[in-house]
């Protein structure tokens, strides 16, 4: 079983057991116990391949808002280090996460109508999918959408996804695709990418479809910035702290904080 290490304090609960696999949240938590707070979850990016990055990639911004008073949470989902993964996987344990934030929310002192979802690259495209694909849910899942989101450069094309990863759901590519399927069921988004990113002309043709279709985006470019430029400890950390600045604005402007 593949470990995951975080550098800072984290509180550690299970909201997901599929036979030995224990899913966890990694939870930051405010300092003042005052209940009705807003919570975000984090998704991290490289999960359908056996890469480095695991939940601790967000730990960074998880603490910081914590600090502002968000529940920050980093999930740790179903991934290439799984036997048999697909991404069918991923979008179900993204309902499953959300779902049990909402269903255990007085204890976690969250608000249940405050709850946001961060996702970046392969973490981006599960939570875009959970929200937009209602026939994935392995569980029965319910009250899975979340009152926000946020997403960081994510690849929206699922027949490309499948084409190039995972060859044996070529048969339903473009029921797994959101690019495929534009439609009216995003919570108020706030999405960022480099326009050096492989991904930018993509992304940006999927938010104006969405948007054409009533949803409301915000689209934040970020000039000559590539593939995870918002991560901790690149670029000298400008980026990074520019876009964690403008996830606290967004929440701020949704009233959440």
């Amino acid at each position: 079983m593949r470990v995951i290490q975080f550098d800072l304090p984290v509180r550690e609960l299970i909201y997901k057991v599929i036979g030995e696999r224990h899913l966890k949240l990694y939870i930051f938590e405010p300092e003042e116990p005052v209940d009705n707070k807003t919570a975000i979850l984090f998704f991290n990016g490289g999960s359908y391949k056996k890469g480095p990055l695991t939940p601790a990639q967000f730990q960074h911004q998880a603490r910081y808002l914590s600090s502002k008073g968000v529940v920050s949470i980093c999930v740790d989902y179903r991934n290439g280090h799984d036997d048999g993964f697909t991404p069918v996987q991923a979008i179900s344990d993204a309902k499953s996460a959300i779902t049990w934030v909402r269903t255990h929310s007085a204890e976690l002192g969250v608000n249940p109508n405050q709850i946001v979802m961060c996702g970046a690259s392969a973490g981006g495209y599960t939570v875009v999918s959970s929200i937009m694909f209602d026939h994935i849910n392995d569980d029965q899942s319910a009250d899975y959408i979340p009152n926000g989101l946020v997403v960081l450069a994510a690849g929206m094309d699922g027949v490309d996804i499948m084409e190039r990863l995972f060859p044996e759901l070529l048969d339903r590519a473009t029921d797994l695709s959101p690019i495929h399927n534009i439609k009216k069921c995003l919570p108020p988004t706030l999405w960022m990418c480099g326009t050096s990113d492989e991904l930018y002309t993509q992304n940006k043709k999927f938010t104006n479809s969405m948007k054409a279709k009533g949803n409301d985006i915000t689209f934040v470019s970020y000039e000559g910035m590539g593939h995870g430029f918002f991560n901790y400890g690149w670029h000298e950390n400008k980026p990074y702290n520019e876009t964690t600045l403008r996830i606290e604005e967004f929440l701020k402007s949704l009233r959440f904080l």
